[in-house]
């Protein structure tokens, strides 16, 4: 016996309901949904933020501070975290995608300064922090921004 020879289990596929489709269907004239109200017109019924008439809490609590939708947003790496690296390596975010510290290259990174970097590294990214950028170059490195 094979996977696609075994019997369907009986019921576990219900047919939809379909409702409008005259009287003798059972499922006629006003469609299952009762006479009048609200619930019974098209687009009826509230809303996902409706609180029973009360005010609800999207429009009690007070809106504070602007989202900038231009805003960049950097991957941050550490120093210390480029010494996995071999000596004269070079460090761009293809590499960094390969050593599993970014998940994309479509991501923008920033190199900073914390820890002591043990090797000369040519090292591409976004940015750098002032510091990061005279510990590479004091190693023999090199800094390109991208």
């Amino acid at each position: 016996m094979k996977v696609h020879d075994i019997p369907a289990d009986p019921g576990k596929r219900q047919k939809p309901k379909r409702v409008g489709r005259g009287e003798a269907s059972g499922h006629g004239k006003t469609s299952c949904r009762g006479s009048k109200g609200q619930l019974a017109r098209s687009g009826g019924g509230k809303g996902p933020a409706f609180e029973g008439g009360q005010m609800p809490l999207v429009r009690r609590v007070p809106k504070r501070g602007f989202r900038n939708i231009f805003r960049q947003v950097y991957r941050i790496l550490n120093l210390e975290t480029l010494n996995q690296f071999k000596n004269n390596a070079t460090v761009d975010p293809a590499a960094l995608q390969e050593h599993g510290l970014i998940r994309s290259t479509d991501i923008r990174v920033k190199i900073l300064g914390d820890g002591e970097l043990k090797k000369k590294l040519h090292v591409k990214a976004h940015a750098f922090s002032k510091s990061a950028r005279d510990k590479i170059v004091a190693k023999g490195g090199t800094c390109e921004a991208l």
